[in-house]
């Protein structure tokens, strides 16, 4: 999959958080002009993300690039991914913002991978999909993190998509008055489909009858979900079905058979980052 490059004004930032006024330490050992070579490396099985911005970051550096592994690739332990030569310099500017880069991209995105190994061994067809719950200022990484993973976004933000939670019905004088304009909420935006959250079963079959295209709950269990779906079924049989709330790694297989179209997460965010060496060594002229 060919996925997004972040801009070059988001890796100047980057360095510049990290190196504002020069590297000191460099500085005053005298090496800045020694020729080297950076290398990276993961310690376990990574699915890889931010390899394309590690190698940016290096670059605005002044490095050279010498090998690249692109996002999205799973790779074992032991494999060298990313591999940079120039001043020690520049190496040293860009070795901790990129290794930041990489740990925590390829975390997220490595979790991201096994959530969708594991939900798609019980129902192949389940789609993975991720809240906007990323840290702030951090939404352009953890996106392309889990595109890498192969999951999809859940909603970008409020601007792109029709998410309707009881904290908008309560606007509207209740879940019922709401569903009742339905047909005019579609009128005013065909190109977009309704998503609903029910807090509940009963609720969940109310949103069915009434003709969303997606209803959403949250924090049921498994057993009581998959009877929910086939009383869904039963009403709607197109509405598309997603689950949201607890689900992890441990349990995404079970809550993808129980027959449901979607699970929507944020556990993916959260975590330790991967872990990957990154070695320099300075090449004789």
């Amino acid at each position: 999959m060919m996925l997004y490059q972040l801009p070059d004004v988001d890796i100047d930032r980057f360095i510049e958080e990290d190196v504002p006024y020069g590297d000191l330490t460099t500085a005053v050992l005298e090496i800045g002009d020694k020729p080297g070579e950076i290398t990276f490396t993961a310690r376990h099985e990574t699915t890889l993300s931010g390899t394309e911005e590690a190698a940016r970051i290096l670059e605005r550096c002044g490095a050279r690039l010498t090998s690249l592994t692109p996002s999205g690739t799973t790779v074992p332990e032991g494999t060298l991914f990313l591999s940079a030569e120039g001043s020690a310099l520049s190496l040293h500017r860009g070795w901790k913002v990129a290794l930041n880069m990489l740990e925590y991209a390829s975390g997220i995105a490595t979790r991201t991978a096994g959530i969708v190994k594991s939900a798609q061994s019980a129902n192949p067809a389940i789609s993975i999909a991720t809240t906007r719950k990323s840290f702030p200022g951090t939404k352009k990484t953890a996106i392309k993190a889990i595109l890498a993973g192969g999951a999809t976004p859940h909603r970008l933000g409020l601007s792109e998509s029709i998410l309707v939670f009881s904290q908008h019905t309560e606007f509207q004088g209740g879940l019922d008055s709401f569903l009742e304009s339905i047909p005019a909420v579609k009128a005013r935006a065909p190109e977009h489909k309704i998503l609903v959250e029910a807090d509940g079963p009963e609720e969940a079959l109310k949103i069915a009858a009434a003709g969303a295209d997606v209803v959403q709950v949250d924090k049921l269990s498994p057993e009581c979900l998959t009877e929910l779906v086939h009383a869904i079924r039963d009403i709607a049989p197109g509405i598309k079905i997603s689950a949201a709330g607890g689900i992890t790694p441990q349990n995404a297989a079970i809550y993808a058979a129980t027959g449901i179209d979607i699970i929507v997460l944020s556990s993916v965010y959260f975590g330790k980052p991967a872990d990957i060496a990154a070695r320099m060594r300075h090449k004789q002229p």
